[in-house]
């Protein structure tokens, strides 16, 4: 337990210490944000605010994980799934800087570069002899899926990258919203390792995912120091799609699958937001919402940036809250 508290105090001493500078250094290479032309007016005073900070919160996290972890196998996917998925906001951040514009990365070659790591995943899920079913707790069942487990991998590591990526849109609503879930995984992560023995006899993969839990959270409260209204700097797709990846590898390797629904909540409102205002759109000309993502329908509302975020938090925690006593409840299941 010792290790947990100390990973998370190490990345957020680490993000806070070197935010500044790295903050500086983001400046002085002109790595600004570029703004969408059709978002919501007042962004765009934001124009030219450093982007990519939140490698901040990469670098954070990786330097008490590796030191105080036992490495093993389903924290290593963990950590894995978060840098791949960063390198792939990586490469759409670097050519939306490059090219100055707002649109990077085409959405083909992400959903291409997601396949990869989702199939990295797989094979490491099934050599480790993971259950291809999903337990589904009230109805206390367990529901098989045989093959269409592995796409199901796709759609949920897929689906939360995207989905954290498109919450990115205000000052501090994403690094919230994600230290309140991965606050819970990590939360079920050590009751998960306290009731298999705890101390030096308790499940090292439950004690390394709670470790690199608390490194995330160390390094993502490190950056909202930064980050919360008015921003210093942004997180950039590059961690963005990173700590979305992060959020559902945790699910994964905890066998949670079905309370990623709830623990990953705001982020499936906010993609869903954007699908159903398209689809409204295409096939009937009509907005469903002032704006898509549905956080700047509320900005177009006269909602302040700091209101929403704040709104949002609490909205998260409740369905956090919830995950967490579903998994305290039916934990015997989902330990099987």
């Amino acid at each position: 337990m010792v290790e947990v508290l100390l990973s998370g105090i190490i990345a957020m001493v680490i993000s806070i210490g070197l935010g500044p500078k790295f903050i500086e250094f983001l400046r002085s290479n002109e790595f600004g944000q570029q703004i969408r032309e059709e978002g919501p007016e007042r962004h765009q005073a934001k124009r030219g605010t450093p982007t990519m900070g939140g490698l901040l919160i990469m670098v954070s996290a990786a330097v008490p994980f590796l030191i105080l972890s036992h490495r093993t196998v389903e924290a290593l996917t963990v950590f894995f799934v978060t840098l791949g998925c960063a390198a792939i906001g990586f490469a759409d951040d670097w050519t939306k800087l490059t090219r100055r514009r707002s649109l990077g990365l085409a959405g083909r070659w992400k959903l291409l570069l997601l396949a990869v790591i989702t199939f990295v995943v797989a094979i490491v899920t099934y050599d480790r002899g993971f259950k291809t079913s999903v337990y589904l707790p009230i109805l206390d069942v367990d529901l098989p899926l045989s093959w269409f487990w592995y796409a199901f991998l796709f759609v949920m590591i897929a689906g939360t990258a995207n989905g954290v990526n498109l919450t990115d849109g205000l000052d501090g609503l994403a690094a919230g919203t994600v230290t309140i879930s991965l606050f819970t995984f990590t939360a079920m992560s050590v009751v998960a390792w306290i009731a298999s023995g705890g101390g030096l006899t308790g499940s090292a993969a439950d004690l390394d995912l709670a470790i690199l839990g608390a490194a995330l959270i160390g390094g993502l409260v490190g950056f909202l120091w930064y980050n919360a209204y008015p921003a210093q700097v942004f997180m950039g797709d590059t961690v963005s799609m990173g700590l979305g990846g992060a959020v559902a590898a945790f699910a994964i390797v905890t066998k949670t699958e079905i309370l990623l629904v709830l623990i990953g909540g705001v982020f499936l409102i906010e993609a869903l937001s954007v699908i159903l205002q398209v689809a409204s759109f295409r096939y009937f000309g009509r907005r469903i919402f002032l704006m898509a993502p549905i956080h700047h329908h509320f900005e177009m509302k006269a909602w302040s940036e700091a209101r929403i975020m704040v709104r949002f938090w609490i909205f998260g925690v409740i369905l956090c809250a919830c995950a967490f006593v579903l998994y305290y409840r039916y934990f015997e299941n989902f330990a099987e």
